[in-house]
């Protein structure tokens, strides 16, 4: 079977999905713009990036993608991180600000953006192979 289609492991990704949306409502209600730049879902996408490849390394390393390591990667990734990030707002709010004319900050939000989720990305692996080395000497 594949697992788009097994409904446990569809209801593991929707379960998880409306956790992280949750949070990132609560987080995007808490956290105003800054000086023009939407901080809350920077916020959401650099923490999102560095938790995912914090998840991923560590699943990675534990053994197969299979039984409870598949259900924590789809349930904690796709799901709650899938949930939480948001790159559709993203992408919006890119758009938004160059139609308000505030072509500098667009252009400086979107290469920030990116760059800065690669690098919370790439330290989560990092931390993750820290931790395993840890564990595993």
């Amino acid at each position: 079977m594949h697992l788009h289609r097994d409904p446990r492991l569809v209801v593991v990704v929707a379960v998880g999905g409306a956790i992280g949306t949750l949070a990132r409502y609560g987080l995007s209600h808490a956290v105003p713009d800054r000086g023009g730049v939407p901080v809350a879902t920077l916020v959401e996408n650099l923490v999102g990036a560095f938790l995912l490849g914090l998840l991923l390394e560590a699943l990675a390393r534990s053994g197969p993608d299979a039984g409870r390591r598949r259900v924590a990667r789809l349930g904690l990734g796709t799901g709650v991180l899938g949930g939480f990030t948001t790159y559709s707002t993203f992408a919006l709010e890119v758009v938004d600000r160059l139609a308000d004319g505030r072509g500098g900050l667009a252009v400086a939000y979107a290469v920030g953006s990116v760059v800065l989720g690669v690098v919370a990305c790439t330290g989560g692996v990092l931390v993750g192979a820290r931790r395993h080395a840890k564990v595993a000497a």
